[in-house]
């Protein structure tokens, strides 16, 4: 049972802050089997969707704003054991540059194909050899954002546990299943379920939006440089469009096509059923509800603890 009194640390050289420090690398994060996540509005997204830290970091000095307590709260009684420590030490263990004070460590995230329990009319994206893994979380956000069922990641690239892609899915990762799998064994599992799998190349004659996506359809974008795989643009239940392009630039990055492509199927959906767009959402910003001047003075104290580090 954890103690509800936290664990100080004061010294950046903690072994467990070391040990925290060397998950921001693919072979400890495997070894592990952690993934680490870093910020408010990601751990909360986290944790609303079920995930249990089994440690937690805080530093209060550079807290944003108000609801932090009762995130910590919720951590602490998912079973986390919370260490908390000054600036200097958090800088050891953050890869930002304005930190919030907040980092969890717990189990990576692992599904498959099989475990997808899709509804009806389901939108899926399937994210190919995608290299930056600021381009994989911004898709995974753009998924989550345009209603889709699951991001299937085929011949990755990039570690879909890696916390810049955390951080760029603002923690999406958290609320929509991502499987990892072989481009073969995608494009099979799509066809046995009967989508409409619309392949993103420039390259193709037709254009994304000559096409009824209202039914079960699969969105797949490949890397920037190299495209999709000849497995998709050759295979029968596949149709290759493009988004126009009018300038002198061929492509477009593949997080951007991404989006434009999910929001046509979101503008046909919702042209069917407007009743399908929940009310808007609270304002939130940053660490939920900031201020300025608490922002500056977190900055503040990271680099004074960084100039002593």
């Amino acid at each position: 049972m954890n103690s509800k009194e936290p664990i100080l640390l004061t010294s950046p050289s903690n072994p467990r802050l070391k040990q925290i420090a060397k998950l921001r690398q693919r072979s400890h994060r495997d070894d592990e089997g952690a993934l680490l996540v870093e910020g408010y509005r990601e751990l909360k997204r986290a944790i609303d969707n079920g995930w249990k830290p089994h440690t937690l970091v805080t530093c209060p000095e550079l807290w944003l704003g108000k609801h932090e307590p009762a995130l910590v709260g919720r951590c602490t009684a998912a079973g986390a054991t919370h260490l908390q420590v000054v600036p200097a030490a958090f800088a050891k263990i953050s890869a930002r540059d304005r930190p919030d004070g907040l980092i969890a460590v717990g189990p990576q995230l692992r599904r498959t194909l099989s475990s997808l329990d899709l509804p009806p009319d389901a939108l899926v994206v399937v994210a190919e050899s995608i290299e930056k893994p600021g381009n994989l979380g911004t898709i995974l956000r753009s998924a989550d954002a345009a209603g889709a069922a699951a991001v299937i990641v085929c011949d990755r690239c990039t570690d879909v546990q890696n916390p810049n892609v955390v951080r760029a899915s603002v923690g999406t990762l958290f609320s929509l299943p991502v499987v990892e799998t072989s481009t073969a064994e995608a494009l099979a599992f799509l066809h046995e379920r009967g989508f409409r799998i619309l392949a993103s190349t420039p390259h193709a004659e037709a254009f994304y939006t000559d096409f009824d996506l209202t039914g079960p359809t699969a969105v797949v974008v490949g890397a920037e440089q190299v495209g999709l795989k000849d497995a998709w643009l050759e295979s029968p239940d596949c149709t290759a469009v493009r988004i126009p392009m009018l300038g002198q630039c061929d492509s477009l990055n593949v997080a951007s096509a991404t989006t434009i492509l999910l929001y046509e199927v979101v503008r046909q959906r919702v042209a069917k059923d407007r009743s399908i767009v929940p009310p808007p959402a609270p304002h939130e910003r940053g660490g939920d509800d900031p201020h300025v001047d608490a922002q500056h003075e977190a900055v503040h104290h990271l680099d004074e603890a960084r100039r002593r580090v």
